[in-house]
């Protein structure tokens, strides 16, 4: 298993949207909070190994409505 979390920065208006999608839509998402700063939400995945995690990211991610950009973080070792 593997962990990535994506930042998203959602079109003006839609961060309540893409959030309800990527909650009901992606089964991988495990974790979807709102945030403040340069990105609107910041969403947590669990991913089978050897899921490409680029293709993943671009497919189910980038293609929700509402979603302008993406910054994905890739996770190593959890220390709790």
């Amino acid at each position: 298993m593997q962990t990535i979390f994506v930042m998203v920065k959602c079109e003006l208006g839609q961060s309540y949207e893409v959030a309800e999608a990527a909650r009901e839509g992606i089964e991988e998402a495990s974790e979807v909070y709102s945030t403040s700063g340069q990105y609107d939400l910041i969403m947590k995945f669990h991913l089978d190994q050897g899921i490409d995690i680029g293709r993943f990211v671009n497919s189910r991610v980038q293609t929700l409505a509402g979603v302008k950009d993406t910054f994905t973080l890739i996770t190593f070792k959890a220390f709790a």
